[in-house]
């Protein structure tokens, strides 16, 4: 399928003090495409929380004057939880508890879309305008033959859910414009490294944004609603 590359714009990378974050606003910023190129997070000025929309609104109300007039061409979150000091996957259902299960959908779900709320009418009218969010490939239903991981699996599922569903309301309103679900395969960050196995493929964040990229440059708006991997392969549901 043919497909127009990424437009010329702004782009925004949400999660931008993570791993994954970093080297995407790294690979944006090289690019050349793409001016300017914002990055915000939990620890940037002023702070994004996805968990928050408060500070989703504001980061959002505050926008054009950091756009300057540039389009708004892509936006990229790379927020995710998987695990903390006090939250891990859990490896059978003895473990599932309401506490754990409602933070990872307020990360993993309920924060990008409350991002798609915000952000996606910004998107630019014309061209090929971009939301993508990393996803995770343990959330595909079809693809889940070992079970375990409870509540990062279901919250990633509902991810791909609500970017299925954001992305026809986008087709409606912008055509040429794209929602699509990133898995960025296993990759050298935080998040990873209690679980990278021996002999699995690991790879640096900055091959990984820069797989992602491509992927975003290869994908045509019919595409829009898809759930991809980082080699560009459709992954099942």
């Amino acid at each position: 399928m043919n497909a127009p590359p990424l437009s010329p714009g702004a782009a925004i990378v949400v999660g931008a003090s993570g791993g994954i974050g970093a080297a995407l606003l790294a690979a944006l910023e090289a690019d050349g495409r793409f001016r300017p190129v914002i990055g915000v997070s939990r620890a940037s000025d002023p702070p994004l929380d996805v968990a928050d929309e408060a500070t989703i609104a504001a980061f959002a109300a505050g926008l054009d004057a950091r756009l300057a007039g540039a389009p708004l061409s892509l936006v990229i979150d790379a927020t995710g939880l998987l695990h903390d000091e006090t939250l891990g996957p859990e490896r059978s259902w003895r473990e599932i508890t309401p506490e754990a299960m409602a933070r990872a959908f307020a990360v993993n779900a309920t924060g990008p879309a409350l991002l798609i709320k915000h952000l996606a009418p910004r998107l630019a009218r014309e061209g090929k305008a971009t939301f993508a969010t990393l996803s995770a490939k343990v959330g595909s239903i079809g693809d889940n033959r070992i079970g375990g991981w409870y509540a990062y699996r279901a919250s990633k599922a509902a991810l791909n859910q609500i970017v299925k569903t954001a992305a026809v309301e986008l087709g409606r309103r912008r055509p040429q414009a794209l929602c699509v679900a990133l898995h960025p395969g296993t990759v050298d960050t935080r998040l990873t490294a209690p679980f990278a196995k021996a002999g699995l493929s690991v790879a640096t964040p900055a091959i990984a944004a820069e797989r992602l990229i491509a992927v975003l440059d290869s994908l045509a708006p019919a595409q829009s609603g898809g759930f991809f991997d980082y080699r560009g392969e459709r992954l099942p549901w």
